[in-house]
């Protein structure tokens, strides 16, 4: 009996890819494998290469080395129009001297495919802008126009879709709408989705896998439990995850986590190491004076609507911690904190990698 991962179709394969600008890599012997009907997010912060690597599976980039596969063809020569691929730009990129229809039927047009009005009114159904094909983009929305911009990449049934931070240009209220659209989308029509963000929150919400870049480099790929739960590294740590996780450094003598600024407690590490423990601010909770791990100085605290995200001073650092109780310290307090013993992780101080 064959096993799950033997029945995937690999729909993209990115193998050894190298991308300098000058004498700067901005890609670094960049590899991965993307399956069919996967929505992976590529997810990083500003100058990480997401986008150039994008570009780069869409032919608008040549790589120094390297090669991209798609469904098994090497197209690394391969001009964009003839990858068979679509891409949904930041800026939209309509046309503004044509109507939303013509923008629809313009691929369609382009490829000399027939049945064109059958097609259009199908997509125009689907990202629900039947009623706009009249009109021009300037007497569009934003959130309109993103739609568009959706359903001119979906009329081409192309083998892949790629999305360039499609949903940066829109006010918050619109993102969340739009998410939801292109989720809803994904799941309904099966399609494989390539999406660059540099908005955890989206690649959270929106990805079946994240590919976590930062300067040139993959950082690590899984869903989006596993970055969070079990990243590989602090930079991951510290990526995924709003409000961030929270680091204290400290040492493992004798299955102890010693540390200057909380109390000691037993670990499962019976090896001597200058550590980093991580502890998500969820997992953090206020104790009493008879039970606590340490005390902290109150520095903030905010109202989210569903609870708290409270501010602490500790050492020289700053420790966040969410709460649905109601918080009535006051600034400058030092309060009780408890540690959930079943959450936290453990980084190497040196290596910055995840040991436990």
């Amino acid at each position: 009996m064959k096993s799950i991962s033997e029945n995937l179709i690999i729909k993209l394969k990115i193998k050894d890819i190298i991308k300098k600008f000058d004498e700067t890599a901005v890609l670094k012997d960049v590899n991965l494998e993307v399956n069919e009907k996967d929505f992976i997010v590529i997810l990083g912060p500003s100058g990480c290469g997401k986008t150039t690597l994008l570009r780069i599976i869409a032919g608008l980039e040549n790589q120094n080395s390297g090669e991209v596969f798609i469904e098994n063809n090497n197209v690394s020569k391969v001009p964009p129009q003839d990858r068979n691929i679509s891409m949904v730009f930041q800026n939209y990129g309509l046309y503004p001297h044509l109507t939303v229809k013509q923008n629809l039927e313009y691929p369609l047009k382009i490829n000399k495919i027939k049945n064109r009005d059958q097609i259009i009114k199908k997509w125009a159904t689907k990202v629900k802008i039947e009623e706009l094909l009249a009109r021009y983009p300037r007497q569009l929305s934003g959130g309109q126009r993103q739609r568009v911009a959706l359903g001119r990449s979906l009329v081409r049934n192309p083998k892949l879709f790629l999305m360039d931070e499609p949903l940066s240009n829109l006010d918050a209220s619109l993102r969340l709408e739009m998410r939801s659209e292109i989720k809803h989308l994904h799941e309904e029509l099966g399609t494989t989705i390539i999406y660059v963000t540099h908005d955890q929150i989206e690649a959270m919400t929106l990805a079946t896998r994240i590919v976590l870049m930062n300067k040139g480099i993959i950082e690590q790929v899984g869903t989006p439990k596993e970055l969070y739960s079990a990243p590989k590294n602090i930079f991951v740590g510290s990526f995924i995850g709003s409000p961030p996780m929270n680091f204290i450094p400290g040492k493992i003598k004798n299955g102890t986590f010693n540390s200057d600024q909380i109390q000691s407690f037993n670990v499962s590490i019976n090896t001597e190491a200058d550590v980093i423990l991580g502890i998500r601010p969820d997992d953090l909770h206020i104790g009493d004076n008879n039970s606590y791990d340490f005390k902290a100085e109150l520095y903030a605290s905010e109202f989210l609507g569903e609870g708290y995200l409270i501010t602490f001073n500790l050492g020289n650092s700053k420790l966040l911690l969410k709460s649905q109780k109601n918080i009535e310290f006051k600034t400058k307090e030092r309060i009780p904190i408890l540690i959930d013993k079943n959450k936290f992780l453990l980084f190497d101080y040196n290596s910055k990698k995840r040991i436990y």
